[in-house]
C-alpha cells in the first residue's frame, strides 16, 4: 500500500486547488452583499486545510504516477472533491433557515460536478444568489474536467500529469496526442473551453438576460450541465432569442473540444467538418429534434413553428445531457421523451463535455456488427474498420465491447437495486439513465417538473452512484475491484 502514497499527496495538492474555487461563490455574496461569506470562507479554509496537511504531510513520496495510480486518483477525485464542494452548501443554506442533509447535500455537488444537472432543491428563485452561482460554477469545473485542468498545473508543483489525463478522458480519447506535452494539451483544451465560455456569457447578455443570469447559464450551457438559478428552468426567459443562443452552443458543446483546438491551433477546419464523429453526433441531435417536432405537429400538439421550436430545444437539451426544459416534455406523445431519454447516452462527442456512451463507441459497434455480417457471407475478406481515414485496432474494439458490457450490466443492477426500493419501473429505469447518462431529468416522478427529492435517502445514494460512474465512464472505477489492480 506504501506506492499509492504518491496517489495521497497529489489528492491533497488537488484538493487545495480546489479550494480556491470556493472564491467565486464568496466573491458573489461580497457582491450581492448577502453576509454569507463568512460561511464560504470556512468552507475555503477546511478545504484548503485537508489539502495542504494531506500534500505536507506525505511531502517525501515523489514518485511518478503509474498508470493504475491514474485510475485510483481519478476515482478518489470524483468522491472525495463532492464532500468538500457540499461544505458551502450545508453551511450557507443552514445559516439562512433552509438546512440541508449531508445526503441531499453530496448528491447536489456530485450532481454539479459531474454535470448531470439533477437536483434535490426547490424555490430555486429564493436562494442566495451565491449559493446558485456555486451551484452552476460547479458544473463548470466539471465540464472540461477539473483534473484535465489540474494536468496543466500540477508540473508546477513537480508532478507529472500523463498518467491523470489519460485516466481522466473518455474512451478513445485518452490516446490522442493533440500536442507533444500533456500539459500543452490540457491548456488547450481549457483554453478553448474559456472562449466558448466567454462567447455564451456575452450571448446571454446581449440576448436579455442580467449579468448573473448570463454567466450562471453559462455555466450550466457550455458544460452541459443543466442546472439553473430558476424553477422553471429555461422557461424562466420564455425567449425564442435566448433558446436559440442556447442551442447552438449546446450544439457546439457536444462536439469534440479537440477538433476546435486543432482547427484554430493548425487551421485545420476541413479535417473538422470531416470529422466522422462530429457529423454524426451533430446529424442524430438535428435530425432527432426535426423527428419529435414533426411528431409534435402530426399529433395536434402544436402549431408547425412552435413544434420545430419545442422539439428542436429539447431533444438537443436533453440528448446533450444538457437537461434545460422550458416545458413539461413528459405531457408529450410518450415517443418523445423516451427517445429524448435514450439520446442521451449517445448523442455527444467523446472530449465533448457530455455524458453517456459517446458517439464514437456507438460507430464502432455499428461498424463492428457490419463487418461481421460481411463475414458471414465472406469468410475471407480482409475489411479493416476505418473512422474516417484512420483504422480502428481490434484492441480499441474489444474495449468498446467491454465497456457495453459493463455499462448494460451497471443499468440492470442499479435498476434492480432501485425497485427493490418499491420504487415504479419508469422512475428507477429512467432514474438510472438520467444518473449513468448525467443527463438529469427523467421520466415517471423525475420530470422537468420535479426533482429528486421525492427520492428516499438511499435512493438518492443509487443515483449518486449511478453519476459517479458514468462520469468516471464506469471501466476505471471497475478497474479498481479487480485483484489484479491491487498487486504491485
Amino acid at each position: 500500500m506504501s506506492d499509492l502514497l504518491p496517489v495521497l499527496r497529489v489528492l491533497g495538492a488537488l484538493l487545495a486547488m480546489f479550494a480556491l474555487t470556493l472564491g467565486v461563490p464568496l466573491g458573489a455574496s461580497l457582491w450581492a452583499e448577502e453576509g454569507l461569506w463568512h460561511e464560504y470562507a470556512l468552507a475555503m479554509c477546511l478545504t484548503l486545510g485537508s489539502g495542504v496537511l494531506l500534500w505536507w504531510g506525505l511531502r517525501e513520496h515523489r514518485d511518478e504516477l503509474l498508470p493504475r495510480h491514474g485510475v485510483l486518483l481519478v476515482s478518489l477525485v470524483w468522491a472525495v472533491t463532492p464532500f468538500f464542494a457540499a461544505l458551502p452548501l450545508l453551511l450557507v443554506l443552514d445559516a439562512v433557515g433552509r438546512p440541508l442533509s449531508f445526503t441531499h447535500a453530496y448528491f447536489e455537488a456530485v450532481s454539479g460536478l459531474t454535470t448531470t444537472g439533477s437536483t434535490v432543491l426547490s424555490q430555486l428563485d429564493g436562494l442566495p444568489l451565491s449559493v446558485n452561482m456555486w451551484r452552476t460554477f460547479m458544473q463548470w469545473l466539471g465540464g472540461m474536467g477539473i483534473l484535465i485542468l489540474a494536468v496543466a498545473i500540477l508540473p508546477v508543483l513537480g508532478m507529472g500529469g500523463a498518467q491523470l489525463f489519460k485516466a481522466e478522458a473518455a474512451g478513445p480519447v485518452k490516446d490522442t496526442k493533440l500536442t507533444p506535452r500533456m500539459t500543452e494539451t490540457a491548456k488547450g483544451l481549457w483554453g478553448v473551453y474559456v472562449v466558448f465560455s466567454l462567447a455564451c456569457a456575452l450571448a446571454f447578455w446581449a440576448g436579455g438576460m442580467t449579468p448573473e443570469d448570463a454567466v450562471m447559464h453559462m455555466f450550466a450551457t457550455v458544460s452541459l450541465g443543466g442546472l439553473s438559478p430558476h424553477d422553471a428552468s429555461f422557461g424562466y426567459f420564455a425567449s425564442p432569442l435566448l433558446e436559440g443562443i442556447c442551442l447552438v452552443f449546446m450544439l457546439a458543446a457536444s462536439c469534440n473540444f479537440a477538433l476546435y483546438f486543432v482547427a484554430v491551433r493548425k487551421g485545420h477546419w476541413r479535417s473538422f467538418w470531416r470529422d466522422e464523429e462530429m457529423r454524426a453526433t451533430l446529424g442524430a441531435l438535428i435530425g432527432g429534434g426535426l423527428l419529435v417536432a414533426l411528431l409534435l405537429w402530426a399529433k395536434g400538439t402544436y402549431e408547425p413553428l412552435q413544434a420545430l421550436r419545442m422539439g428542436l430545444f429539447h431533444v438537443v437539451s436533453v440528448a446533450t445531457t444538457t437537461g434545460f426544459a422550458t416545458t413539461d416534455y413528459l405531457a408529450w406523445p410518450v415517443l418523445a421523451p423516451v427517445l429524448m431519454l435514450l439520446m442521451s447516452g449517445v448523442a455527444t462527442s467523446a472530449g465533448s463535455t457530455g455524458g453517456g456512451i459517446k458517439m464514437v463507441r456507438m460507430l464502432i459497434l455499428f461498424k463492428q456488427a457490419r463487418r461481421e455480417l460481411t463475414r458471414t457471407v465472406h469468410p475471407r475478406a480482409m475489411q479493416p474498420l476505418r473512422l474516417g481515414e484512420r483504422v480502428v485496432s481490434d484492441g480499441m474494439v474489444f474495449s468498446v465491447l467491454a465497456f457495453m458490457l459493463v455499462y448494460g450490466a451497471t443499468v440492470i443492477v442499479l435498476s434492480l437495486v432501485l425497485l427493490l426500493t418499491d420504487l415504479d419501473m419508469v422512475t428507477a429505469f429512467s432514474a438510472v439513465l438520467a444518473s449513468v447518462h448525467c443527463t438529469g431529468p427523467g421520466l415517471g416522478l423525475l420530470g422537468p417538473s420535479s426533482n429528486y427529492a421525492v427520492l428516499t435517502d438511499f435512493q438518492l445514494w443509487v443515483c449518486t452512484l449511478g453519476m459517479l460512474l458514468g462520469r468516471l465512464e464506469i471501466l476505471s472505477f471497475m478497474a479498481l475491484l479487480t485483484p489484479a489492480f491491487w498487486r504491485r
